[in-house]
């Protein structure tokens, strides 16, 4: 008789046993070395495309000289296949709803990209632009915020173009898949600083992302360029010299100033009370000096501030919000009038 080898069940298990440890040690490596590798691949060529659509855009005298991000958004798009534009209210549209931010940290940092808005948002605070949503046609969808503040390198002769003055992206690689972290599908250039609300206070859930300031004023000119472009809001003009424009200008568009029911429940803060609403006038309360001044607020002799809302009245008036030492209230005012202050929100 010829008896036959073979291996005993026990054998056959514990063999099986070995195999599915050593996949389980190398299998998530093996995975996670291909989506770097695709991830990086990825990012060279969408990198490669836009540098060579900028190289065309430079040779063209194209590069330069916008005031918006739309404007120049609007240019790329021609030498860049797109298949999406969103604007900054409508990111989600072309963008992952949530994102992470923070490098190579272990636990990086939840961001909702419905928060997003503006330049502000990425950690430049002096643009003033808006951010706008991008999907190219290559599959990997973008936040672009434009620099007006200062020119980039451009000479239609060279074929060296540095860019990186002229805005800042943040992009995915895998559109809207996950994992949506920094630094694996999603990269950035050097001008997206920060990620997040970008405010400088929160109140009820309006963020505030600046401090109050006097907005320089616009021209009649400046203004009627405002209205024409559609970007602002805004729909009349009157004045050579107007304040109230300039805070849009300053903001970015009318509906990035508080409105009247804002700027009520930061005098319900200030006030430390809860029955100020939109149109009431108050006459017997206290201004918390502390408060104003932490929040960025310039307080005259008289203690008295008026703050621009986002209402356009007429082309002669604005609305506006009055702080003073025991009373608060609200009206209308010229919009040539020199003294009030500004804050910003993201709206």
């Amino acid at each position: 008789m010829k008896f036959q080898k073979a291996f005993t069940l026990a054998e056959v298990l514990i063999t099986l046993g070995i195999i599915g440890v050593v996949a389980a040690l190398t299998v998530p490596t093996l995975i996670q070395n291909y989506n770097t590798k695709a991830w990086n691949t990825a990012a060279i060529v969408f990198e490669k495309k836009l540098e060579d659509s900028l190289k065309i855009m430079n040779s063209q005298s194209a590069l330069v000289g916008y005031a918006t991000t739309e404007e120049f958004v609007e240019e790329l798009s021609k030498h860049f296949k797109t298949n999406k534009i969103c604007k900054n209210d409508e990111l989600l549209n072309c963008f992952s709803d949530v994102v992470y931010w923070g490098g190579a940290e272990a636990d990086p940092e939840e961001v909702d990209v419905a928060i997003i808005k503006t330049s502000q948002n990425i950690g430049q605070t002096e643009w003033k632009t808006n951010i706008v949503g991008v999907q190219f046609a290559s599959g990997v969808s973008a936040l672009i915020a434009y620099n007006p503040t200062v020119e980039c390198e451009q000479d239609p002769h060279s074929n060296q173009v540095d860019v990186n003055k002229c805005f800042a992206i943040l992009y995915d690689t895998t559109s809207e898949k996950n994992p949506n972290t920094i630094g694996k599908d999603l990269r950035a250039n050097r001008n997206v600083t920060d990620l997040g609300t970008g405010c400088i206070f929160m109140l009820n859930g309006t963020c505030y992302t600046t401090t109050p300031f006097n907005p320089e004023p616009v021209t009649f000119a400046e203004c009627q360029a405002m209205v024409a472009s559609g970007l602002y809001g805004l729909k009349t003009c009157e004045y050579e010299q107007d304040y109230w424009a300039g805070a849009v200008k300053a903001c970015n568009g009318k509906n990035n100033l508080p409105t009247l029911a804002q700027l009520a429940e930061l005098s319900n803060y200030i006030y430390d009370t809860t029955d100020i609403g939109a149109q009431t006038t108050k006459n017997d309360v206290k201004m918390d000096e502390t408060k104003m001044l932490s929040l960025g607020f310039k307080l005259s002799s008289s203690k008295a501030v008026s703050v621009w809302a986002n209402g356009e009245g007429t082309s002669k008036v604005a609305y506006r919000r009055g702080f003073y030492s025991t009373s608060a209230n609200w009206g209308s005012t010229s919009r040539n009038t020199a003294n009030l202050q500004a804050i910003c929100i993201n709206k």
